[in-house]
Protein backbone atom coordinates (compact mmCIF):
# COMPACT_ATOMS: atom_id res chain seq x y z
CA UNK A 1 0.00 0.00 0.00
CA UNK A 2 1.09 3.86 -0.42
CA UNK A 3 2.84 5.16 2.31
CA UNK A 4 1.95 8.76 1.56
CA UNK A 5 -2.07 10.46 0.66
CA UNK A 6 -2.22 13.87 0.14
CA UNK A 7 0.26 16.24 1.27
CA UNK A 8 -0.06 15.83 5.21
CA UNK A 9 -1.19 11.99 5.94
CA UNK A 10 1.66 9.13 6.00
CA UNK A 11 1.15 5.44 6.87
CA UNK A 12 3.99 3.02 8.20
CA UNK A 13 3.88 -0.52 8.81
CA UNK A 14 5.03 -1.82 12.01
CA UNK A 15 4.06 -6.00 12.10
CA UNK A 16 0.45 -5.87 11.96
CA UNK A 17 0.17 -2.33 12.79
CA UNK A 18 -0.51 0.46 10.47
CA UNK A 19 0.86 3.98 11.67
CA UNK A 20 -1.02 6.73 10.57
CA UNK A 21 0.85 9.82 10.86
CA UNK A 22 -1.08 13.20 10.48
CA UNK A 23 1.71 16.23 9.26
CA UNK A 24 0.22 19.28 9.11
CA UNK A 25 2.16 21.10 12.26
CA UNK A 26 1.85 22.75 14.68
CA UNK A 27 -2.25 22.93 14.51
CA UNK A 28 -3.18 19.94 11.68
CA UNK A 29 -6.29 21.69 10.69
CA UNK A 30 -8.87 20.44 8.97
CA UNK A 31 -10.05 20.20 5.51
CA UNK A 32 -12.42 18.40 3.42
CA UNK A 33 -8.76 17.70 0.98
CA UNK A 34 -6.95 16.76 4.52
CA UNK A 35 -10.29 14.12 6.27
CA UNK A 36 -10.76 12.68 2.59
CA UNK A 37 -6.62 11.93 2.38
CA UNK A 38 -7.07 10.13 5.58
CA UNK A 39 -10.25 8.45 4.99
CA UNK A 40 -8.55 7.10 1.86
CA UNK A 41 -5.24 5.72 4.24
CA UNK A 42 -7.80 4.32 6.79
CA UNK A 43 -9.77 2.42 3.72
CA UNK A 44 -6.55 1.01 2.20
CA UNK A 45 -5.76 -0.15 5.76
CA UNK A 46 -8.73 -2.10 5.82
CA UNK A 47 -7.97 -3.38 2.09
CA UNK A 48 -4.60 -4.86 3.57
CA UNK A 49 -5.03 -8.51 5.26
CA UNK A 50 -1.89 -8.63 6.72
CA UNK A 51 -3.13 -4.90 9.31
CA UNK A 52 -5.13 -5.38 12.27
CA UNK A 53 -5.43 -2.17 13.89
CA UNK A 54 -4.04 1.00 13.28
CA UNK A 55 -2.48 4.22 15.18
CA UNK A 56 -3.78 7.64 14.79
CA UNK A 57 -1.15 10.28 15.96
CA UNK A 58 -0.14 13.87 14.56
CA UNK A 59 3.18 15.18 14.46
CA UNK A 60 3.86 18.88 15.93
CA UNK A 61 2.14 20.26 19.73
CA UNK A 62 -1.34 19.91 18.92
CA UNK A 63 -3.39 16.53 17.82
CA UNK A 64 -5.92 18.22 15.74
CA UNK A 65 -7.29 22.18 16.47
CA UNK A 66 -10.08 21.85 14.27
CA UNK A 67 -10.41 24.16 11.43
CA UNK A 68 -8.25 27.22 9.94
CA UNK A 69 -11.16 29.89 11.21
CA UNK A 70 -9.52 32.58 9.20
CA UNK A 71 -8.35 30.50 6.20
CA UNK A 72 -11.55 28.66 6.04
CA UNK A 73 -13.61 31.55 5.59
CA UNK A 74 -15.31 31.70 2.22
CA UNK A 75 -12.50 29.16 0.89
CA UNK A 76 -14.79 26.30 1.04
CA UNK A 77 -13.78 25.25 4.65
CA UNK A 78 -16.40 25.60 7.34
CA UNK A 79 -18.17 26.46 4.64
CA UNK A 80 -18.29 23.00 3.28
CA UNK A 81 -19.88 21.29 5.97
CA UNK A 82 -21.38 17.80 3.68
CA UNK A 83 -18.19 17.33 2.41
CA UNK A 84 -16.42 17.28 5.17
CA UNK A 85 -18.83 14.85 7.12
CA UNK A 86 -19.16 12.86 3.99
CA UNK A 87 -14.95 12.25 5.35
CA UNK A 88 -16.08 12.03 8.62
CA UNK A 89 -18.07 8.85 7.64
CA UNK A 90 -16.31 7.20 5.77
CA UNK A 91 -13.61 7.03 8.59
CA UNK A 92 -16.83 6.09 10.75
CA UNK A 93 -17.18 2.93 8.49
CA UNK A 94 -14.04 1.86 9.13
CA UNK A 95 -13.52 -1.81 9.94
CA UNK A 96 -10.16 -2.04 11.97
CA UNK A 97 -9.80 -1.19 15.43
CA UNK A 98 -8.19 2.20 15.77
CA UNK A 99 -6.24 3.75 18.83
CA UNK A 100 -5.60 7.43 18.85
CA UNK A 101 -2.15 8.95 19.95
CA UNK A 102 -3.81 12.81 21.44
CA UNK A 103 -0.97 15.27 22.53
CA UNK A 104 -2.13 19.38 22.90
CA UNK A 105 -5.39 20.34 21.72
CA UNK A 106 -8.20 17.91 20.49
CA UNK A 107 -10.48 20.72 19.30
CA UNK A 108 -13.78 21.20 17.28
CA UNK A 109 -12.87 18.54 14.42
CA UNK A 110 -10.17 17.45 16.26
CA UNK A 111 -12.03 16.19 19.07
CA UNK A 112 -14.18 14.92 16.61
CA UNK A 113 -11.55 12.43 15.35
CA UNK A 114 -10.30 11.12 18.49
CA UNK A 115 -13.83 10.37 19.41
CA UNK A 116 -13.91 8.40 16.08
CA UNK A 117 -11.27 6.03 17.00
CA UNK A 118 -12.12 3.13 19.20
CA UNK A 119 -9.28 4.24 22.35
CA UNK A 120 -7.34 7.14 23.24
CA UNK A 121 -4.07 7.33 24.79
CA UNK A 122 -3.24 10.74 26.25
CA UNK A 123 -0.71 12.90 27.52
CA UNK A 124 -0.81 15.23 30.55
CA UNK A 125 -1.02 18.78 28.29
CA UNK A 126 -3.81 17.34 26.54
CA UNK A 127 -7.00 19.16 26.09
CA UNK A 128 -10.03 17.92 24.79
CA UNK A 129 -13.18 20.86 23.67
CA UNK A 130 -16.47 21.43 21.97
CA UNK A 131 -15.47 24.86 21.10
CA UNK A 132 -18.62 25.11 18.81
CA UNK A 133 -21.10 27.78 20.97
CA UNK A 134 -17.85 30.09 20.90
CA UNK A 135 -18.29 30.11 17.48
CA UNK A 136 -21.75 30.95 17.45
CA UNK A 137 -22.20 27.43 15.30
CA UNK A 138 -23.87 24.18 16.15
CA UNK A 139 -21.80 20.92 17.18
CA UNK A 140 -20.89 19.19 13.98
CA UNK A 141 -18.81 15.76 13.00
CA UNK A 142 -21.47 13.77 14.51
CA UNK A 143 -20.33 14.68 17.89
CA UNK A 144 -24.03 14.78 19.31
CA UNK A 145 -24.14 11.62 18.51
CA UNK A 146 -20.90 10.34 19.27
CA UNK A 147 -19.75 12.24 22.49
CA UNK A 148 -22.93 11.19 24.79
CA UNK A 149 -22.39 8.03 23.84
CA UNK A 150 -18.81 7.81 25.40
CA UNK A 151 -18.64 10.42 28.28
CA UNK A 152 -22.72 10.56 29.20
CA UNK A 153 -25.69 12.65 27.87
CA UNK A 154 -24.66 15.22 31.07
CA UNK A 155 -21.18 15.70 30.76
CA UNK A 156 -21.61 15.61 26.99
CA UNK A 157 -24.21 18.45 27.15
CA UNK A 158 -21.58 20.20 29.81
CA UNK A 159 -19.18 20.58 26.85
CA UNK A 160 -21.26 21.58 24.58
CA UNK A 161 -22.57 24.36 26.11
CA UNK A 162 -19.69 25.58 28.11
CA UNK A 163 -17.21 25.36 24.89
CA UNK A 164 -14.68 23.81 28.05
CA UNK A 165 -11.34 22.78 27.58
CA UNK A 166 -11.53 19.26 29.47
CA UNK A 167 -7.72 18.22 30.47
CA UNK A 168 -6.55 14.90 30.28
CA UNK A 169 -7.04 13.68 33.38
CA UNK A 170 -10.41 14.49 33.34
CA UNK A 171 -11.08 12.88 30.54
CA UNK A 172 -9.73 9.80 32.27
CA UNK A 173 -12.10 10.06 34.88
CA UNK A 174 -15.40 10.84 32.33
CA UNK A 175 -14.44 7.63 29.95
CA UNK A 176 -13.15 10.00 27.43
CA UNK A 177 -9.45 9.10 27.46
CA UNK A 178 -8.31 5.24 28.52
CA UNK A 179 -4.88 6.07 29.70
CA UNK A 180 -2.73 9.29 30.58
CA UNK A 181 0.65 8.43 29.82
CA UNK A 182 4.05 11.09 29.57
CA UNK A 183 4.05 12.97 26.87
CA UNK A 184 7.72 10.97 25.87
CA UNK A 185 6.06 7.77 26.32
CA UNK A 186 2.24 8.49 24.36
CA UNK A 187 3.33 7.18 20.34
CA UNK A 188 4.80 4.05 22.36
CA UNK A 189 1.76 3.68 24.59
CA UNK A 190 -0.76 3.91 22.31
CA UNK A 191 1.65 1.34 19.54
CA UNK A 192 1.83 -1.02 22.69
CA UNK A 193 -2.07 -0.96 22.50
CA UNK A 194 -1.88 -1.64 19.09
CA UNK A 195 -0.13 -4.53 19.52
CA UNK A 196 -2.18 -6.32 21.74
CA UNK A 197 -4.96 -6.02 19.78
CA UNK A 198 -2.91 -7.03 16.60
CA UNK A 199 -2.19 -9.97 18.59
CA UNK A 200 -5.60 -11.58 18.03
CA UNK A 201 -7.40 -13.07 15.25
CA UNK A 202 -8.40 -10.65 12.44
CA UNK A 203 -11.49 -12.03 11.38
CA UNK A 204 -12.66 -12.37 14.89
CA UNK A 205 -11.53 -8.29 15.40
CA UNK A 206 -13.44 -6.90 12.60
CA UNK A 207 -16.71 -9.20 13.62
CA UNK A 208 -16.47 -8.57 17.19
CA UNK A 209 -15.92 -4.72 16.29
CA UNK A 210 -18.91 -4.61 14.06
CA UNK A 211 -21.34 -6.37 16.67
CA UNK A 212 -20.22 -3.20 19.37
CA UNK A 213 -20.47 -0.43 16.87
CA UNK A 214 -23.77 -1.38 15.03
CA UNK A 215 -24.95 1.04 12.90
CA UNK A 216 -22.42 4.07 14.13
CA UNK A 217 -21.72 4.84 10.40
CA UNK A 218 -25.13 5.42 9.86
CA UNK A 219 -25.82 7.07 12.90
CA UNK A 220 -23.62 9.09 12.12
CA UNK A 221 -24.64 10.24 8.99
CA UNK A 222 -27.84 10.76 9.85
CA UNK A 223 -27.28 12.96 12.43
CA UNK A 224 -24.55 15.49 10.36
CA UNK A 225 -27.46 15.77 8.32
CA UNK A 226 -29.13 17.42 11.09
CA UNK A 227 -26.11 19.40 11.97
CA UNK A 228 -25.38 20.80 8.96
CA UNK A 229 -29.13 21.90 8.70
CA UNK A 230 -28.15 23.56 11.64
CA UNK A 231 -24.92 24.85 11.07
CA UNK A 232 -26.31 26.71 7.75
CA UNK A 233 -28.53 29.03 9.29
CA UNK A 234 -26.64 29.69 11.94
CA UNK A 235 -23.80 30.45 9.64
CA UNK A 236 -25.74 33.22 8.17
CA UNK A 237 -25.80 35.21 11.83
CA UNK A 238 -23.90 38.09 12.97
CA UNK A 239 -22.79 35.95 15.69
CA UNK A 240 -21.18 33.61 14.02
CA UNK A 241 -19.20 36.19 12.24
CA UNK A 242 -18.18 37.79 15.73
CA UNK A 243 -17.20 34.35 16.54
CA UNK A 244 -14.94 33.80 14.24
CA UNK A 245 -13.16 36.55 14.96
CA UNK A 246 -13.60 36.42 18.67
CA UNK A 247 -11.85 33.27 18.69
CA UNK A 248 -9.13 34.31 15.94
CA UNK A 249 -8.33 37.10 18.21
CA UNK A 250 -8.54 34.70 21.18
CA UNK A 251 -10.95 36.96 23.18
CA UNK A 252 -14.52 36.55 24.61
CA UNK A 253 -17.21 37.07 21.91
CA UNK A 254 -19.62 40.00 22.06
CA UNK A 255 -23.19 38.00 21.13
CA UNK A 256 -26.41 39.63 20.52
CA UNK A 257 -28.37 36.99 20.10
CA UNK A 258 -28.91 37.31 16.10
Amino acid sequence: MNSQFGDHITVAVDGHVAVVTLDRPPYNHVSVEFMADLADAIEAIDGEVDLRCSVLQADGKNFCAGADLVRSEGAGGLGAVNPLYDQAVRLFSAKKPIVAAVQGAAVGAGLGLAVMADFRIASPDARFAANFVKLGFHPGFGLTHTLPRLVGQSKAELMFLTARRVKAQDGLAWGLVDEVVPLEALRGAALSLAREIAENAPLAIISTRKTLRGDLAAAVRAQTDKEAAEQGWLRDTADYAEGVRSVSERRVGNFVGR
